[in-house]
């Protein structure tokens, strides 16, 4: 699907959906991803995209659908306590990478097993908001002046330190 004019979608097979709502349905109904909606690509801001993390790239709804699976079962296995467990004895700042590297090999996860790297940081994030962590990495990429940015690799440390 395409956006077209102002707020509607045009989807290859032809149909003109309405609204962001109609072309999920639509995405739904013929088997195409519901964030890209079927274009393997996500607009995050004007002028900057990347592949559709969603499904992976495909465009379609069965690899989206396998990663939701995926990741419910990476939160049930990568639980908050886990991941705080891991990182208490940590001192000065530590990667996401290393942090997601642990957490793999503690639980015994091959790699592409679980999204392992999003689960912890999405718990990362967490424990940041909840004021234990400190993020201490500068964006790699501003996409939007400072209120949308990109980090690759982000570096946190204990709140206490």
């Amino acid at each position: 699907m395409v956006r077209g004019g102002f707020r509607s979608y045009l989807c290859l097979c032809g149909k003109h959906l309405a609204d962001r709502d109609a072309a999920e349905l639509h995405a739904m109904e013929t088997n195409q991803c519901t964030t890209c909606l079927g274009t393997a690509t996500e607009q995050i801001v004007p002028n900057f995209s990347q592949r559709c993390t969603s499904c992976a790239g495909t465009g379609r709804r069965k690899a989206q659908l396998s990663w939701e699976l995926a990741y419910a079962e990476a939160e049930a296995a990568i639980t908050v306590d886990l991941v705080r467990s891991l990182i208490t004895p940590l001192t000065g700042p530590f990667q996401l990478s290393q942090v997601a590297d642990t957490v793999r090999a503690v639980l015994g996860l091959p790699v592409g097993r679980l999204p392992v790297g999003p689960r912890v940081r999405d718990v990362l994030r967490q424990l940041e908001a909840a004021g234990e962590l400190v993020l201490v990495s500068a964006p790699d990429e501003l996409l939007r002046g400072t209120t949308v940015v990109l980090y690759r690799d982000p570096y946190w440390q204990h709140a206490s330190e």
